[in-house]
């Protein structure tokens, strides 16, 4: 991925992070939300001259906000806010407690980051008012790591956002005065969630990725997950879901659709009147987290491994394999499900989902609270 030029220093960014009442609008990366939370659709006839101009302007921003990010320079991240506006001091604040939780993360699991470079697509920009304009861009974002062990071996994987800015003109420079956008660790802020020991490193490190053979249904479904997931590596595909379903994240997330999705349409999987999928819609053990868990185990199609708190089956999640999948479990209720699409250098496994969009991310990433239980569940193709 290219590189781009530093952001001038003149510029003072003012973000406004609001997760919980964004999460779903945002997710669905072809809408944003206005003012009154009022949601439009992407216009074919966006002024691209506006678009291209801010394209620019924003790839600077993310490039130097990756770099402090990697760096775990939170004084460096300073510039980007207006700190003596108190939004902005919390939106500083909360960007700062990421760095710090990739920090603690990398230590759990005894790797350094190399590299966090940016890719955007400014979906729409609007004139709000004279000299103010709100702008909608998607982001996907590569993350690259390496074991301590074996700093020459790089492992790589994306994560998707969705952000609405707002940006006035102040003489011959942009203000940032709002930022929303969604977080894949929003809820993983909390740097007491991550216990680190000294056996649990020794026992990654430990680890080898394992030879695997893909039988032609699994290859089907790996090729499928990774070419809708939203952020693919094919510029064709990226910040692109399969048109032929309906994207559910505005109406509550889109991950079961999509595990389905790869068990149908790449797994071969048969749909039945349990699991189902017609007429734009899908049954409930289609659409609905808790559902798919449960229907995939009651039916015989999957069974269990294991399942706990990451302390508890961190060892056993190295025998899942590209096409099983991890629901995740909060106050006793099933959130969220990711298919495993692949393993690092270390075996560790690698899981694709929508909302956020993830493509090849180490399954705990993101999912460190405490009150986080995770069910690792095989897959009989």
């Amino acid at each position: 991925m290219r590189k781009f030029n530093k952001i001038p220093i003149g510029f003072i960014l003012t973000l406004f992070l609001s997760f919980s009442n964004i999460s779903l609008a945002f997710a669905n990366p072809y809408y944003f939300v206005d003012e009154d939370m009022h949601t439009f659709e992407q216009s074919p006839d966006a002024n691209e001259q506006l678009k291209n101009e801010f394209h620019v302007l924003l790839n600077d921003l993310f490039d130097q906000r990756n770099k402090s990010i990697l760096s775990g320079d939170s004084e460096g991240l300073k510039v980007f806010y207006d700190l003596n506006k108190k939004v902005s001091l919390w939106a500083y604040e909360s960007e700062n407690k990421k760095i710090d939780y990739l920090k603690n993360w990398s230590e759990k699991q005894a790797v350094t980051f190399n590299n966090i470079q940016s890719l955007l697509k400014v979906r729409k920009v609007k004139e709000k008012e004279p000299g103010i304009y709100g702008i909608v861009c998607s982001a996907t974002t590569e993350f690259d790591y390496s074991y301590i062990t074996s700093p020459d071996i790089h492992n790589k994987f994306r994560l998707g956002t969705s952000h609405y800015i707002n940006l006035k003109k102040e003489n011959d420079k942009y203000v940032i005065t709002k930022e929303w956008y969604t977080d894949p660790f929003a809820d993983s802020l909390n740097l007491d969630n991550i216990k680190k020991s000294k056996e649990m490193k020794e026992y990654i490190l430990s680890k080898d990725c394992p030879e695997i053979n893909l039988t032609e249904k699994l290859e089907k479904a790996i090729d499928y997950a990774h070419k809708y997931c939203g952020i693919a590596y094919d510029d064709e595909y990226n910040f692109k879901y399969n048109k032929e379903y309906t994207n559910f994240n505005p109406k509550g997330g889109d991950c079961a659709n999509f595990a389905s999705q790869i068990l149908y349409e790449g797994g071969g999987f048969k749909k039945n009147k349990l699991w189902n999928y017609e007429g734009r819609d899908g049954s409930k053990a289609w659409v609905n987290a808790q559902s798919f868990k449960n229907y995939m185990i009651n039916s015989g199609r999957a069974s269990y491994i294991s399942k706990g708190t990451y302390e508890e089956i961190y060892k056993d999640s190295y025998n899942l394999r590209p096409g099983d999948f991890v629901a995740y479990e909060k106050n006793g209720k099933i959130i969220h499900v990711s298919t495993v699409t692949g393993l690092d250098s270390k075996g560790y496994p690698l899981v694709t989902c929508h909302n956020t969009d993830r493509l090849l991310v180490p399954y705990d990433l993101g999912f460190s609270n405490s009150n986080i239980r995770f069910h690792l569940i095989k897959v009989h193709y």
